[in-house]
């Protein structure tokens, strides 16, 4: 018998492994709608705005490496997914996002809310595509997903238009075929490894497109091996254990920073899983330190990157195979290295007692990591404190520092919080939000306590856009423009339903933290934020410390 359309579009996502649709459905998803009401294995999460749904649907991705899926209507709800789909994209989350349409073969409402959805999403997607016929919904979902996963994830869209979601149709859905990554060129390997062996201070760069649970273990062997230290990109963060002695720091800053210093004593940097959408850690000059540029994709070569040895194919096995052909060298030096870590770390402690009110962001930041498990999740929105917790906070395990250094959009923190607490419901989760971010996104409030997730979501308030007034503070210009009230955000809070909490000392915040991180629902926590000395210690003070090691 044949298919109802929207059926055989249910029974795709099935077969690929979907556990959850997110999204608000509108007029011309009420076909698909109906049809995810009979699944049995697939949940629809109705969130309250469209963005929410697609920075969920995009940390599923991110932490699964499935695609996440969500939903919107024509029109406006497709233009609400714009943020979502670039952030994704930039940020290598496997997504796709379904939007309806009016019919296609039979106008009824001439032009009213339709716009070229496909043609709108094709800067920011991997793949984006009108379905026709219903005929060719296996083969287009099929595609999507293998498009959205592969190598670097992404997102893709698909649009059902009413007319066609209605169709019947005697198509099935396709299986997934069986795949493998190439493997790197055994010359290639040779010839990286022969590199780092006469190199004389060879250190390790590690970026987004090495963020991979097998990537990270095999870092994690080579690193015991050859004992050669790591730095690491904000969207690196994590991949391997930063606690440990051969951590040299994130590059959370530009430029100027001890990350930085500990880069020019090395004569070798061994670059792993190098994104562009990232500011590298260095700018490569004619005559300077020689790159290898170990990833899935080739280098793109710019005035600034031009690596000398190319190591290409899956990036867990290419540094398997470095690591089984490498000999360690004897005559490797670290010291100028770990003397500018040494200086940073010393720097960094240095900060941790301030107890300020309202809060100084370096005590904050060592307080939450003091109460967060090794594998709990905090996850970062958009703003000046993202620069504090990336130098300041070692991450233990991948994916549990979610940070976006890649968009950088205002708004995705508290979803993504959402996301992971849905994904990783037995780990401690929480959202670390300005006071500007979090409004943006804020009525996703509601979809956290009805979804009965345990996460705290943590307020950094300063009434104002703190980022952007740092850099107006950096540059020379007056402090004007970038202010703003903000609502009782314990109310607020309540008035969801969740547990509202208000920092009155700094000396109350561990317990806090511990109170919310151990008590089930939902707690918002609004934390007044000292960001006077931002200017004078991330561009000033930082700069010359480093310089002078």
């Amino acid at each position: 018998m044949a298919t109802k359309a929207s059926d055989l579009f249910i029974e795709c996502l099935e077969e690929e492994g979907v556990e959850y649709v997110f999204g608000v459905p509108g007029e011309e998803n009420l076909d698909f709608l109906d049809s995810l009401s009979r699944s049995d294995t697939i949940k629809l999460i109705l969130t309250r705005h469209e963005q929410g749904a697609g920075f969920m649907a995009a940390t599923y991705g991110r932490h699964t490496g499935k695609t996440g899926v969500c939903l919107a209507t024509l029109g406006p709800g497709a233009t609400n997914f714009v943020t979502a789909a670039a952030y994704a994209q930039l940020g290598g989350m496997p997504m796709m996002m379904i939007t309806g349409q009016k019919p296609i073969k039979k106008s009824k409402q001439g032009r009213f809310q339709i716009l070229d959805v496909v043609a709108m999403m094709g800067p920011i997607t991997k793949y984006t595509h009108q379905l026709a016929s219903s005929d060719n919904i296996p083969s287009r979902v099929r595609e999507a997903f293998r498009l959205a996963e592969e190598e670097k994830p992404g997102a893709v869209h698909l649009e059902l238009p009413e007319d066609i979601a209605d169709e019947h149709t005697d198509s099935r859905p396709l299986k997934a075929s069986l795949h493998r990554r190439p493997t790197a060129d055994v010359k290639a390997v040779r010839a990286a490894v022969s590199a780092i062996e006469k190199a004389r201070s060879p250190v390790l760069v590690i970026g987004a497109g090495a963020n991979r649970k097998m990537t990270s273990r095999m870092l994690g062997q080579f690193v015991e091996k050859t004992g050669i230290p790591f730095i690491t990109t904000q969207l690196g963060k994590g991949v391997l254990d930063e606690t440990g002695d051969k951590f040299l720091g994130c590059a959370a800053l530009s430029a100027g920073d001890f990350v930085h210093k500990a880069l020019e004593s090395a004569d070798l940097i061994i670059n792993v899983g190098h994104d562009v959408i990232e500011k590298p850690p260095f700018f490569m000059k004619q005559g300077g330190t020689d790159v290898i540029h170990v990833s899935t994709n080739t280098a793109e070569v710019d005035p600034v990157y031009f690596p000398q040895i190319e190591v290409i194919g899956d990036i867990a096995n290419a540094i398997w195979q470095i690591k089984e052909d490498i000999m360690p060298s004897g005559h490797w030096k670290f010291e100028k290295m770990l003397k500018a870590r040494a200086a940073e770390v010393a720097h960094r402690d240095g900060m941790c007692d301030d107890m300020r009110f309202p809060i100084f962001p370096a005590c904050l930041v060592k307080q939450i990591r003091d109460v967060m498990p090794a594998d709990g999740i905090i996850c970062l929105d958009n703003g000046v404190y993202k620069i504090w917790f990336a130098r300041n906070y070692p991450a233990r395990q991948a994916n549990t520092v979610l940070l976006d250094n890649a968009l950088a959009t205002m708004g995705a923190g508290l979803p993504s919080a959402m996301a992971s607490a849905m994904v990783y419901p037995d780990r401690k989760v929480m959202a670390i939000c300005g006071d500007g971010g979090f409004m943006m996104n804020s009525q996703e409030m509601e979809t956290a306590v009805r979804l009965g997730l345990n996460i705290t979501v943590l307020i950094l308030n300063d009434n104002s856009y703190g980022m952007i007034r740092w850099k107006q503070a950096n540059m020379g210009f007056k402090d004007w423009g970038l202010t703003y009230g903000n609502p009782d955000f314990v109310k607020y809070a309540e008035a969801y339903g969740a547990s509202g909490h208000r920092v009155e000392s700094a000396e109350m915040i561990p317990g806090l933290l511990r109170e919310c991180l151990d008590t089930p629902g939902v707690h918002l926590i609004d934390c007044p934020v000292d960001y006077a000395d931002n200017d004078r210690i991330l561009n000033k003070e930082i700069k010359e410390l480093s310089a002078a090691v």
